[in-house]
């Protein structure tokens, strides 16, 4: 009651709002809507903030924010806190403030429970498709691991597509197996841990007082048991908490060591080979399905213009259903929505998904530069005896062809940087692996500058090269 009319006093007086960032799209343990009213979000990380707040005389106010987005946004001060299974990593540390740990997670294998027996460890999962979290200690702890390393941007798919199987297992917190196996049947979480971590809470680097007390604070609900209520309410309390609480009391701060900071810079020079391999993805990508789409969309022009009232209508269906929903939909629909009919490839799934979307636009182009023609011209060359089919290939569809360029250039540039949405499905293009990147070292800067140096190399020479043509052609017709 006394820390209550606190409270409300220093509201009163002024004492702005404890604003703590968090992802409630993560879902319950952590953070979700309350089904009671979508306005207030609960979970253990909820209840924790609320205890911070209340402890600092100050009220907890939610603050929505994506969980790859919480580092960048905490440090340029959208909240003072973030929170939402925060993992304790050493770049994190050398990036940002952080507080000591507040839980220890496991991080545990789960496999379709008819294969419990046949991959126990990593070691018999050798060259099988593994999935787990991006920017994660175990993303991390994957790529070291001799197996096909499968990265997702949420923690539902994995298991989704371990029941389904294009998994083959999946290694992820113990809290989010525990979740996952409740909601999907079928599967079997391995008794025996893989590796360890902790979460941690984590503010702008210069905050340092606000961490000091948010320390004291944590350690204080540590020993009074307000923490272990908590996570005994949303059953994520296990063995292990005891003693790691005990080395938390027991231990100093002060964890951010120059090794630490090495490691960070570490990770630059780590993740450049990865870059120039996802940007050679994007290239592929986009090639193969802007070649998708000019073949498509050729021929949707061409029956759209010559075709009978029925083809016309079937395929001006096609081009406003295609044009008129978003490509991310589509690409859910090829990738999940009929895997109970046939299960693609990620990256056949991404090449349709993507070909098939612009082949709609290309073939609106096309029909457009096709219909540019002078009727006359066509009407000179069917008097000389030509047929509809030389009129199309020697005279209609070269002139036609010159005034698509241009947009079709502007087309393929635009499909290569929306071949970043195909990470939704599990291929780790450019702007995906940057997102990983940029996760691990804290910051945006350098792995966003060398991002766009490299959707700039990948472009500009295209669009040179149109040019040129362009510029060709114009002199040859002067």
């Amino acid at each position: 009651m006394l820390a209550a009319l606190s409270v409300l006093f220093l509201a009163a007086a002024g004492l702005p709002p404890l604003r703590w960032g968090g992802d409630a799209e993560g879902g319950a343990p952590f953070v979700e809507a309350d089904p009671g009213d979508p306005s207030k979000v609960r979970g253990f990380d909820v209840e924790v903030a609320e205890e911070i707040a209340r402890a600092l005389g100050r009220r907890a106010e939610f603050v929505q924010v994506a969980f790859n987005s919480i580092d960048q946004s905490v440090q340029r001060g959208d909240f003072d806190i973030g929170m939402s299974g925060v993992e304790d990593t050493p770049a994190r540390r050398a990036a940002l403030g952080t507080t000591v740990p507040y839980y220890e997670f496991q991080e545990v294998l789960t496999v379709r429970s008819a294969d419990r027996q046949r991959f126990r460890t990593l070691a018999d999962l050798r060259g099988h498709r593994v999935g787990t979290l991006a920017a994660t200690i175990a993303y991390e702890y994957l790529k070291n691991q001799p197996v096909a390393l499968v990265s997702y941007d949420d923690d539902v798919h994995p298991y989704s597509d371990l029941r389904e199987g294009r998994l083959d297992a999946v290694l992820l917190d113990n809290v989010i197996a525990a979740r996952s196996m409740r909601r999907i049947g079928g599967l079997y979480t391995q008794p025996q841990s893989v590796t360890t971590g902790h979460y941690i809470i984590v503010l702008s680097r210069e905050n340092t007082s606000l961490r000091d007390r948010i320390n004291d604070i944590l350690k204080a609900r540590m020993r009074d048991g307000t923490l272990e209520r908590i996570y005994r309410k949303w059953q994520i309390w296990d063995g292990h908490q005891p003693a790691f609480f005990a080395s938390v009391l027991g231990s100093r701060e002060a964890r951010i060591a120059s090794g630490e900071q090495r490691a960070a810079s570490g990770v630059v020079a780590a993740y450049l080979p990865s870059l120039l391999r996802a940007a050679v993805i994007t290239l592929v990508l986009s090639c193969v399905a802007m070649a998708l789409a000019i073949v498509v969309g050729v021929l949707i022009a061409t029956g759209r213009v010559y075709g009978n009232v029925l083809i016309r209508s079937m395929l001006t269906m096609y081009v406003e259903v295609v044009r008129g929903t978003p490509v991310l939909l589509q690409l859910f629909v090829l990738y999940y929505g009929l895997s109970s009919v046939i299960r693609l490839p990620a990256f056949i799934a991404a090449l349709l998904g993507l070909g098939l979307n612009y082949a709609a636009y290309e073939s609106e182009i096309y029909r457009g530069s096709l219909e540019a023609i002078p009727r006359g011209q066509l009407e000179a060359a069917r008097t000389l005896g030509l047929t509809e089919a030389q009129v199309l290939r020697l005279v209609r569809g070269p002139q036609a062809f010159r005034l698509a360029l241009a947009p079709m250039t502007n087309d393929f540039v635009a499909l290569l940087k929306d071949s970043s949405l195909v990470s939704v499905i599990t291929v780790v293009e450019l702007t995906k692996q940057t997102q990983i990147f940029a996760a691990n070292i804290g910051s945006w800067v350098i792995p966003g500058a060398l991002c766009a140096a490299l959707y700039l190399l990948l472009s500009l020479p295209l669009s040179r090269l149109a040019m040129r043509l362009e510029m060709r052609w114009k002199a040859a017709t002067s």
